[in-house]
């Protein structure tokens, strides 16, 4: 082995014929042009000119010569052979004979050619190593990868293996030097040590500094809140958080502080002192920006689950508690009530003693005097906020928060607009307020109303702040400490106010391209997207579009029978029939399900990983060095497994074996299985799904759709919701996943609780792992607002949310004038393309800032949406989504393939679905994972999983198909298109697991015989 990060077969398929080329292959890299003919024919006998030809594309195909010209593959000579009208190809051997000649040759193909020595641009080649070394980060594998396709760009002969893959370790090791003085060289003697002593365990501790200051608050209280934010004040007085990190690639810091996350203190101390500072001082970086997420989602989940939710949910009960007694009460007020509306008929003579009379007859005065009182007590005041009852319970709440509001500004540098400045203001003034003594003027529980921020107060706080009966010039102190509270976290959530060293609670509008970046990116980004820089001639053709689609569809009401419009003018579409299965179609579930072979799942996973090399290989280090375990392959598959049946590790062990020692897994997991890899890894299955005839018959790629499915929490996780529809009384959290209609997943993100896809389902196409881009995205209803509908088309989707309330659908017009017959009603809104006119060029910056990654969609629908007030760009971009919003309704209502077509693509997600939670059964299909990067890495390895099993089922269905007809049975093509990849009878998920592959000898299982009657238990 020449050297120790590449393994034998590695060097042994370095520059020569690994496997014969593919047709493809000889067709595009084999084939003579006019310049190579005019070469070869200059040869006299038939053996030089087809040698001089082997070598010539032996060059241009490999990159070097052969020690031996002729040992190449028979395909190679044969297809050269044949455009040389070369009778006999075999006469090649005797090209052999005279060295001489071969040397010649060599030479002449050199020069013409323009190829060169690998001495001459060795020197230039180490520049472009390290330039991507120091980037990148790439292992060393990669890097001897991109160096030989490098070397045969810029025509240079390949060297030997151990000669470049010296080089590119040479080079490689000295980037990583650089990179680690580079990071160490600020540091001050105070600070290194202060980084050293994060991996020292102090005396009666289990674990280091590092490691207890990597663990984020998984309780929701006041107490844990304090405690989140003084792991935030711990790294900052580290006091490294301000070293400019600029000299450094933002994505090697990135990467070695994810080395650092994940690195044990033991194994940190033994690197060499510039590694280990460089390392730790991005790791505590990285943690700073973590701790701050964390403890501003912390905030967040205990403002909306634990205060607000809970002082809600209790002045509900309490009212539903009062009930009884309000309704005795209440009934006889209106007793008496209906009978002084009776005393009105009378006549003029009727006195209040008569009318007394009367209402005593029905219900006594000292009765109505306790029935007012207690109604008094319990309604509000005419013309006050119905809130106010929850807001004072919540008020009564006071204790959990006081202990961390001193720390919340300090600990945390946070920012605001103009807008939010004055709530951020009023923040950072309570600890002062707090900590004033009490005074005769200003006692115990109350706040000097001079030093407040009175104007701030809402109508629906007042009653709470200005308590009736308070001191003069006072406030209630709980009542204006949660009236701000309230305010900061709305504006928060709105990230009017933001966190400046944070990555989830950042400021958008810093994050969009401006200035100089956005005049750079313009041009390439609206041609990616199609997008005009004059908005008037796209809006124009927008507009007859609308009026040409409301026009046609209102022309065919009276003929579509599907179609109804109701009193009221609601549209009203047909429901589309299940399409009952033939029995050519049940005939052909049965067979190719029977036929597949029974297999374990992680045999599954092994056995893609023998069909895509690439596959296994896109697993790495985290450290960003080179993996030297044997069977590597094998750990993966089992961590894989274990995590995507969700039964831990004890059931993928087998002690005996090095690959499957829990040690040994336990490494692989935390080293080698995380996002990045999972992405790379999708990537060829991707690919390969797209490849097989079965999944092209189901589609082109072009089709997918987003949906989420649910996974309780039951341990305690600030990143796990509440949702009793879902989750019960637990929480827990959901896996949105982008499936095409090939059936394979392109995408997964894990959100808390079930918010609505509309805020994510834009970021989750952007994390595509492969594949072709979808042209049409389709989701369900909970996407569905003007504003998705605006940016998804600016961005070049064509977006078809389903609409499960058609009826609520407002269609909009562009032309107020216009007569749409029977869809006049429906069609009431109306478009203002002036607010587009007047935004389009925001609009643009918008669309380009998400398209190249610089700001998240979440984060910008959160800052246009405002709560429900949209800003002006918000409202200019729901006016330009409502374009399409009408013509999908409108398509959806008079088409009825158009319907049938997003259902089916639901239905096909809810298949995947269905499999997952078969899959991941362990624990009863519970997630007990507490922090999300580990809710990522479960379920990120079970969407690898879940592609794994689609790719296997699909190779083995396309394979039973194929038999099928040639035995003659009858296969449709209807038929086949409804064929499901997500079959699992034959999948093992219980027990003991195998991960011992059957020689196959580079073929595929036998199919079982589906006319044997075997016995098939449902597994």
């Amino acid at each position: 082995m020449p050297v120790e990060f590449l393994t034998d077969a590695q060097a042994a398929t370095y520059g020569c014929y690994a496997r014969p080329p593919s047709t493809a292959e000889l067709d595009r890299c084999f084939l003579l042009d006019d310049k190579a003919r005019a070469l070869v024919e200059a040869k006299r006998l038939p053996h030089t000119r087809l040698g001089f030809a082997v070598q010539l594309t032996t060059l241009l195909f490999i990159g070097r010569f052969l020690a031996d010209p002729t040992d190449v593959p028979t395909e190679v000579v044969d297809y050269l052979a044949e455009q040389l009208d070369i009778v006999d190809p075999s006469c090649v051997k005797d090209y052999r004979v005279r060295e001489m000649t071969r040397l010649e040759h060599a030479a002449q193909i050199r020069e013409a050619y323009g190829f060169v020595e690998f001495t001459a641009a060795a020197e230039e080649l180490a520049r472009w190593v390290d330039d991507r070394a120091w980037t990148t980060g790439d292992g060393p594998k990669a890097l001897f990868d991109g160096a030989v396709v490098w070397l045969r760009e810029h025509r240079v002969l390949l060297p030997g293996v151990s000669t470049l893959a010296r080089l590119v370790a040479r080079v490689r090791d000295a980037a990583m030097a650089r990179l680690w003085d580079t990071l160490a060289a600020p540091l001050t003697a105070s600070q290194a040590a202060a980084l050293d002593l994060l991996l020292e365990i102090p005396d009666g501790a289990r674990t280091s500094e590092l490691e207890r200051l990597r663990r984020g608050p998984t309780r929701a209280s006041g107490r844990a809140m304090a405690a989140a934010l003084d792991r935030v004040s711990e790294l900052s007085a580290i006091g490294v958080g301000q070293i400019e990190l600029g000299a450094v690639p933002r994505r090697r810091v990135i990467e070695l502080a994810r080395y650092g996350m994940a690195g044990k203190a033991p194994a940190l101390r033994r690197h060499p002192y510039a590694r280990r500072l460089a390392t730790l001082l991005a790791t505590v970086v990285g943690l700073q920006a973590r701790a701050t997420d964390d403890a501003v989602e912390l905030f967040d989940v205990l403002m909306t689950t634990e205060l607000l939710a809970r002082a809600q949910r209790q002045t509900r009960d309490e009212q539903a508690r009062r009930y009884p007694r309000v309704s005795r009460d209440a009934g006889k007020l209106a007793a008496a009530v209906g009978v002084l509306l009776e005393a009105t008929t009378w006549g003029p003579e009727i006195t209040l003693e008569l009318v007394w009379d009367a209402i005593e007859n029905v219900v006594s005065r000292a009765e109505l005097r306790t029935a007012v009182a207690n109604i008094t007590d319990v309604v509000p005041a005419p013309g006050t906020d119905p809130d106010t009852e929850w807001r004072a319970t919540l008020a009564d709440r006071y204790a959990v928060v006081r202990p961390f509001l001193p720390m919340l500004c300090t600990a945390i540098r946070f920012d605001a607009t103009a807008e939010a400045t004055p709530v951020l203001d009023a923040l950072r003034a309570l600890p002062d307020l707090l900590d004033a003594r009490p005074t005769a003027r200003v006692p115990a529980g109350y706040l000097d109303a001079r030093k407040v921020a009175v104007d701030l107060v809402p109508p629906g706080w007042a009653r709470v702040v200005f308590t009736p009966g308070r001191p003069e010039t006072t406030v209630n102190r709980a009542g204006y400490v949660f009236c701000v509270l309230e305010l900061f976290h709305h504006r928060l959530r709105r990230r009017d106010i933001f966190a400046l060293a944070s990555g989830r609670w950042a400021d958008p509008r810093a994050q969009l391209l401006d200035g100089p970046a956005w005049e750079a990116a313009r041009g390439p980004v609206l041609n990616a997207l199609q997008l005009p820089h004059d908005s008037d001639p796209l809006l124009a053709e927008h507009a007859s579009d609308l009026d040409a689609a409301l026009r046609h569809v209102a022309g065919r009401l009276i003929a579509n029978t599907e179609v109804s419009i109701d009193e009221q003018g609601r549209l009203h579409a047909g429901k589309i029939d299940a399409v009952s299965d033939p029995p050519s179609l049940t005939d052909l579930r049965r067979r190719c399900e029977a036929m597949l072979p029974r297999v374990d799942i992680g045999e599954v996973v092994l056995e893609v990983m023998s069909w895509h090399p690439e596959f296994a290989a896109a697993f790495t280090p985290a450290s960003g060095g080179q993996a030297r375990l044997d069977d590597l392959s094998v750990s993966v598959a089992a961590a894989l497994t274990a995590h995507a049946l969700n039964v831990g590790f004890t059931p993928v062990l087998s002690p005996g074996v090095a690959a499957l020692t829990r040690h040994r897994i336990s490494h692989v997991d935390q080293n080698y299985l995380r996002a990045e890899t999972y992405a790379a890894a999708n990537a060829p299955l991707i690919t390969a799904q797209a490849d097989i005839p079965l999944a092209q018959a189901w589609g082109g790629g072009l089709l997918a759709a987003v949906d989420g499915v649910r996974f309780v929490v039951p341990v305690r996780s600030i990143d796990a919701r509440p949702n009793p529809r879902y989750f019960g009384r637990r929480r827990g959290v959901t896996l949105l996943n982008l499936v095409n209609d090939q059936a394979v997943g392109l995408a997964g993100l894990v959100v808390s609780g079930t918010p609505r896809d509309s805020l994510h389902v834009i970021d989750l196409i952007y994390r595509q792992d492969g594949g072709r881009r979808p042209e049409v995205i389709i989701s369900d209803t909970g996407s569905y607002s003007d504003m998705v509908c605006g940016l998804m088309r600016l961005l070049g989707f064509d977006y078809r949310p389903q609409l499960a309330d058609l009826p609520d659908a407002k269609l909009w017009r562009i032309n107020p004038g216009a007569d749409y017959g029977p869809l006049a009603t429906a069609a009431r809104g109306k478009i203002d393309l002036g607010r587009v006119r007047a935004h389009w060029p925001d609009l643009l910056r918008l669309a380009g800032s998400i398209h190249t990654g610089a700001v998240s969609a979440h984060d910008v629908l959160r800052m246009l949406a405002h709560g429900g007030n949209p800003t002006q760009l918000g409202e200019a971009l729901a006016h330009y989504g409502r374009i399409f919003k009408t013509l999908h309704v409108l398509s959806y209502v008079d088409q009825a393939p158009y319907r049938a077509e997003i259902k089916g693509m639901r239905n096909l997600q809810e298949g995947r679905h269905d499999l997952a939670r078969h899959v991941f059964h362990g624990r009863r299909g519970d997630l007990r994972r507490a922090y999300h990067e580990g809710m990522e890495d479960q379920l990120g390895a079970l969407g690898l999983v879940l592609n794994c099993i689609t790719l296997w089922n699909t190779v083995y269905l396309d394979a039973a198909l194929a038999q099928l007809r040639q035995e003659g049975c009858p296969v449709r093509g209807e038929d086949v298109v409804r064929l499901s990849p997500y079959m699992r009878r034959h999948l093992n998920v219980h027990g003991h697991y195998s991960f011992q592959l059957p020689d196959l000898a580079g073929t595929r299982r036998t199919l079982r015989d589906p006319d044997t009657g075997d016995e098939d238990e449902d597994r």
